[in-house]
């Protein structure tokens, strides 16, 4: 008789909405993937500048959230969890968000299911999970740093069997375009504003989470996948092949380096390129870039790890390990 599960995991960021149906043995922490899915909805759209979620983002991810909830019903998911992320957190108005959300499961799946606004801490600790359940296995050594970089916040989380030390900064690609890379291509100034916060940031992370004697450096969520993509020159967006690739520090900063100067149009143009990724993408590799850089000095690493499993994988592993 089988031990799997059948699960339901919803990860809400500020860029983002991600859905992954899963069988799950809770034993073993076995995923086989049933679903995934992504939809860029910019639910975090201006929530730096106003503190509150703007009608139409919520509207955009609430739409997509009854698709989500009506793939869960059809797919015969016995549990489900709804994360929700940075925005949520910040919003003064997450309380309306989260109404939606338990809306939109009752009328379509016909269960309860209240997203729940994690912390920053509670984020890292998922994302790590996510990432490192098979690493192990594949010989990529610990300690482990995973850097999970969002649309509002970033996570760095330090471990190898478990989560050793963790802490949440508010830098992330969304955040980071809205308040200081608003030309297209960015101006030097506007860069130098971005790394000084983005530099700030890893102060305070770097105050809590060594990073000195990491021995692997992973990186996940899609900005940190795209940029793999465009390192790899992919003709189009391939998880097989972004998922657990060695990019060396040279690749990854001429990576990044390349995306952060070009227009608009020329990212649009990319063919493994989302279209809901373009505007963001620039801050996203200046984020990287940064981190990438200051994790190379600090544990003399000379190439960086990419995930495709991240806080969604997480997620899944827990609400299918729940009583």
């Amino acid at each position: 008789m089988s031990a799997t599960v059948r699960v339901g995991a919803i990860d809400c960021g500020t860029n983002s909405i991600r859905l992954l149906v899963a069988d799950v043995d809770p034993a073993t922490g076995e995923l086989t993937d049933v679903l995934r899915r992504m939809e860029i909805v910019r639910l975090g759209h201006g929530v730096d500048r106003t503190g509150v979620i703007a009608p139409e983002s919520m509207e955009r991810t609430l739409a997509v959230t009854r698709e989500y909830a009506a793939s869960c019903r059809e797919l015969g998911t016995e549990r489900v969890r709804f994360v929700a992320t940075s925005a949520s957190r910040d919003a003064r108005n997450a309380g309306d968000f989260i109404e939606g959300v338990r809306a939109a499961f009752a009328e379509h799946l016909g269960v309860e299911v209240s997203p729940e606004v994690v912390s920053g801490d509670e984020e890292a600790a998922l994302s790590f999970a996510g990432a490192t359940g098979g690493l192990a296995a594949r010989g990529v050594p610990g300690p482990y740093l995973v850097v999970d970089l969002g649309g509002g916040s970033t996570e760095l989380v330090r471990g190898t069997d478990h989560v050793e030390a963790a802490r949440s900064v508010d830098v992330g690609c969304v955040r980071m375009t809205e308040r200081h890379l608003v030309s297209d291509p960015p101006t030097p100034e506007e860069v130098a504003a971005a790394i000084r916060d983005v530099d700030a940031a890893l102060d305070l992370a770097e105050s809590v989470v060594p990073m000195a004697g990491v021995a692997t450096l992973v990186g996940l969520a899609g900005s940190v996948t795209t940029i793999t993509a465009h390192l790899l020159r992919l003709p189009a967006y391939d998880a097989t092949r972004i998922h657990l690739h060695r990019s060396s520090l040279d690749d990854v900063r001429a990576a990044c380096d390349d995306l952060l100067a070009m227009t608009r149009a020329d990212r649009a143009a990319l063919p493994y390129m989302h279209p809901g990724r373009v505007d963001v993408i620039g801050a996203g590799a200046l984020v990287w870039r940064r981190v990438v850089d200051r994790v190379a000095d600090r544990a003399g690493l000379r190439e960086v790890v990419t995930s495709e499993h991240d806080i969604l994988d997480g997620i899944a592993l827990g609400v299918a390990r729940r009583a």
